[in-house]
């Protein structure tokens, strides 16, 4: 017998796959009736009409290869954020691009340093790599982001021996967000060869007035990198389909690593489609902040604490019933994001629904909780 695990490179060895919370496919085929998902934050109001047309239209061009370079799309996301086609490469998700950052930048001897209950890949990146990780401790409970970055804990733990810093705003899975004035301080801190890596998957979602995307900072900083997703607001998971922002040396440097047809064509069509639908983004987000709003206070008023969240989901405490409870869902057919995995076992994550799924969903809670 080959000892495939003793093969592997050193870190690999001990890593565990990303933990995507339940087998849905499976659970699906299970079901005696449609399940409500609400775990993997998902737009429950579903792709742009004009995504649509466009993944039907590059269908019968499915037989070619799409474009290597991704060039349209990039010169679409170009205009829209006011930046250069070189500054952007374009990921199979922002994930992939999240893991090719530390594959890239860091190794053996190198650190990477992420906040405590930051997004799972970046530990993942990090070990991935054969770095070592630095966590920072989060906010604490009671603070007004509880579990949310501590940018001054962050600080403190980069060495010389960091090589990058990955943060989100806002972030996942906490919901919790960190000022536009904090930010900026906490960068003009960050020593020039570190690159801070600021994911941006939710920033869609955003309405509070002290937040502001980091990619108002690219042009003062190069060690700065940013990156989106079509994969939320813009409801297209299911093509995978992300690009980072950052200085265009950086860029050329990380094009080196980025599989060739990368980003498929279909996904190319839609994500260019959908980012010129606005009329449907703005809807889409518009929906989201009623449902959300109305879900955080039905869950309170039920005597839960809801973490504040600026994006289109809700970590929930549930204290130590927590997993009984969300067993007790399963069997009823509605999905939440078991939270153990990231050390918040007494939490769920919930993904904000329509109004008709949210009744659903507080119907069943309170069933299993009565």
């Amino acid at each position: 017998m080959i000892d495939f695990n003793a093969l592997a490179q050193a870190g690999i060895r001990s890593l565990r796959a990303y933990d995507p919370g339940h087998d849905l496919v499976a659970l699906r085929r299970q079901a005696a009736q449609p399940l409500l998902e609400l775990g993997s934050n998902e737009n429950p109001y579903g792709a742009s009409r004009l995504a649509k047309q466009a993944i039907i239209a590059a269908l019968d061009g499915a037989h070619v290869y799409p474009d290597p370079l991704g060039g349209d799309l990039k010169r679409a996301l170009a205009a829209t954020h006011g930046v250069a086609a070189a500054n952007i490469v374009l990921g199979n998700g922002s994930h992939e691009l999240l893991m090719q950052f530390a594959q890239v930048f860091a190794g053996a001897g190198d650190e990477v340093v992420a906040a405590q209950y930051g997004f799972a890949v970046y530990a993942l990146a990090a070990q991935a790599a054969g770095a070592t990780l630095r966590l920072a401790p989060a906010l604490p409970n009671n603070h007004a982001m509880p579990h949310g970055h501590d940018l001054d804990a962050l600080l403190a733990v980069i060495t010389a021996h960091t090589k990058l810093v990955y943060l989100a705003n806002p972030n996942n899975p906490t919901g919790t967000w960190y000022s536009q004035a904090a930010f900026a301080a906490f960068l003009a801190k960050v020593p020039p060869t570190v690159l801070v890596v600021v994911d941006e998957a939710y920033a869609e979602f955003v309405d509070a007035p002290d937040y502001a995307s980091a990619l108002l900072l690219l042009a003062k900083y190069p060690n700065l990198i940013v990156t989106r997703t079509f994969s939320k607001a813009y409801a297209l998971a299911g093509l995978r389909v992300g690009f980072a922002i950052a200085h265009p040396d950086c860029i050329a440097v990380m094009e080196r690593v980025r599989e060739s047809f990368n980003v498929n064509a279909l996904g190319l069509a839609a994500a260019e489609a959908a980012l010129a639908d606005n009329e449907h983004l703005a809807a889409s987000v518009a929906g989201n902040r009623v449902q959300r709003d109305a879900l955080a206070a039905a869950l309170r008023q039920r005597g839960l604490t809801v973490a504040p969240s600026q994006t289109n989901f809700l970590l929930v405490a549930l204290g130590e019933a927590a997993s009984r409870i969300e067993a007790a869902l399963v069997a009823r057919g509605v999905i939440l994001r078991p939270m153990g995995g990231y050390g918040l076992g007494e939490c769920l994550r919930i993904t904000v629904g329509t109004a008709q799924a949210n009744a659903r969903l507080l119907a069943a809670l309170d069933e299993v909780m009565a």
